[in-house]
């Protein structure tokens, strides 16, 4: 008799480089991936194509496509190449305005990213959060209102909550997706501009609370300016909490390395430094503390990164077969 193995469903949602990097090591085990892609970004190639073309910011799509790509070092030159000099492209990467062309073929951007798939042999589904224009604005402590995410760091005030101006209806396969998951992971990535606003449509909340899932939340190594500055790992998985009404993380990953003094410096500069781990309160929060060495230097910056393998090791080993 014949098993057919079965590939547990993973699906990882967030924004930004972070969610590559987590992506980029997952796609080489043996998974069934569905990345869930914030499309918030108002800055930049992205912000232009938002307001010029009304479509949602497809940067963040664009470096998915990049990270689960099985061609990935060509794909990577092609749809990361950005356009110079003084014309109208100037600035734009091409992979933007691929997503941007494709959208107008296929009429919506969902369609768009499964159009795209097959193209560059894409290992696992890549959706946008919502195909609606979303505008993510913060609420901060002193109690002023930013309204756009790339002006939300800008801001540089300590944050209470975001929200998004209009609420945008999640696309419907996001929603079969984490109803279907066996693991749902949160993270890496800006916690307020990246992460969280995926969790702000009420059927996405609502259906990840629901979930029998495990929940994982990976957090930074480093705090964020504008964003984290001054965060505990507690303090992330609290505003997490706080934005989705109640406690839903099951596990939460944290970074333990040793950081050299001179990358310290580099982050002291712009007045950040380690995610402190107060494991105290975590316990408190009666939560699952995975501790793990998952960090390596940028040999072009001198910063820390997530290394794709080792997190994506430290992912696949929560699955429950």
């Amino acid at each position: 008799m014949k098993f057919m193995y079965i590939k547990p469903k993973v699906v990882v949602l967030g924004g930004g480089t972070g969610l590559s990097v987590i992506l980029r090591g997952l796609k080489h085990f043996p998974v069934d991936i569905t990345a869930i892609v914030t499309v918030a970004d108002d800055g930049g190639s992205s912000g232009k194509l938002r307001d010029e073309l009304e479509i949602p910011a497809p940067g963040d799509l664009r470096n998915v496509m990049v990270a689960l790509s099985e061609i990935e070092p060509l794909v990577e030159d092609l749809l990361q190449y950005r356009f110079k000099g003084d014309t109208s492209l100037a600035g734009h990467p091409l992979g933007n305005l691929l997503l941007a062309a494709m959208v107008g073929v296929t009429g919506d951007l969902t369609s768009a990213m499964k159009g795209l798939t097959n193209v560059f042999d894409i290992k696992g589904r890549i959706l946008p959060s919502t195909c609606d224009k979303a505008v993510l604005v913060a609420e901060m402590v002193d109690g002023t209102r930013v309204e756009g995410e790339s002006k939300i760091p800008k801001a540089d005030k300590k944050i209470k909550r975001v929200y998004f101006k209009e609420s945008p209806e999640p696309v419907e396969e996001t929603i079969t997706a984490v109803e279907e998951a066996d693991l749902i992971v949160l993270g890496i990535g800006s916690l307020y501009t990246s992460i969280i606003p995926n969790l702000l449509p009420g059927r996405m909340r609502r259906a990840i609370l629901n979930s029998r899932a495990k929940k994982v939340y990976i957090c930074n190594a480093m705090e964020q300016p504008g964003e984290t500055r001054g965060y505990t790992l507690s303090d992330h998985i609290q505003a997490l909490h706080n934005h989705m009404g109640r406690k839903f993380l099951d596990v939460v990953v944290a970074d333990i390395s040793h950081i050299p003094e001179e990358t310290l410096e580099l982050y002291r500069a712009e007045g950040v430094g380690p995610v402190k781990v107060d494991r105290e309160r975590c316990e408190e929060m009666n939560l699952e503390l995975m501790e793990q060495r998952l960090i390596e230097l940028e040999k072009d910056t001198g910063k820390i990164r997530h290394h794709p393998y080792k997190t994506a090791a430290a992912v696949y080993s929560l699955i429950e077969h």
